[in-house]
């Protein structure tokens, strides 16, 4: 009898399970794909032009929002490494200052400048200090919700790797170094085949 119950409460339960549990899980995360691409957005420039991602188009764009007094600023090294090793073969990198996170970049371009210059030598551009999260996020950082919504920066160094195609091709967690297998993957995969 008891063994009876069990099963009509197993049966009533699962009449009852909303659509959304019966999704298979690789497909509930599937990203959200836009009809709009990377390529409609542009980056203030730190020091200079604008940062403009259709310029590099057909190619990975590697986008990072930083801060200099942040625990893991040390990461603008292995951005360096990766710049140096792919630029070559079409990779950019944008990094994107922002006190979003713990005030953690709280001056001014100067101050910027000497992080990420002075302190790592970087050699890829740098956009203005921007909103990544809030009610007024930069744009790119509104589509990119879009299009990957449960993979929102949660914190200061986090990464978007934009495919060939404009959209996001992988997503990395403030954790995930640079030079990390799984980064150097993603990129290679969407870097333009040789000629």
């Amino acid at each position: 009898m008891l063994t009876d119950r069990r099963r009509i409460l197993t049966l009533l339960a699962g009449s009852f399970a909303t659509p959304a549990l019966l999704v298979p899980p690789a497909f509930a995360q599937a990203p959200a794909m836009t009809r709009v691409t990377a390529y409609a957005f542009s980056f203030a420039g730190l020091e200079g032009p604008d940062i403009r991602l259709a310029d590099h188009a057909g190619k990975p764009i590697l986008v990072v929002n930083t801060a200099s007094l942040c625990g893991y600023t040390p990461q603008y090294a292995g951005l360096q490494q990766l710049w140096a090793r792919y630029h070559g073969r079409g990779l950019m990198i944008v990094v994107v200052p922002s006190n979003d996170f713990g005030g953690q970049e709280p001056g001014g371009t100067a101050d910027i400048m000497r992080t990420a210059h002075g302190d790592y030598g970087i050699g890829f551009p740098l956009a203005a200090k921007a909103q990544v999260k809030g009610p007024n996020p930069h744009p790119f950082y509104k589509w990119a919700a879009a299009e990957r919504p449960l993979e929102t920066p949660r914190w200061n160094f986090h990464k978007y790797l934009v495919g060939r195609d404009g959209h996001i091709a992988a997503v990395f967690a403030t954790e995930i170094e640079p030079m990390d297998a799984r980064v150097i993957d993603a990129i290679v995969k969407e870097l333009p085949p040789p000629e």
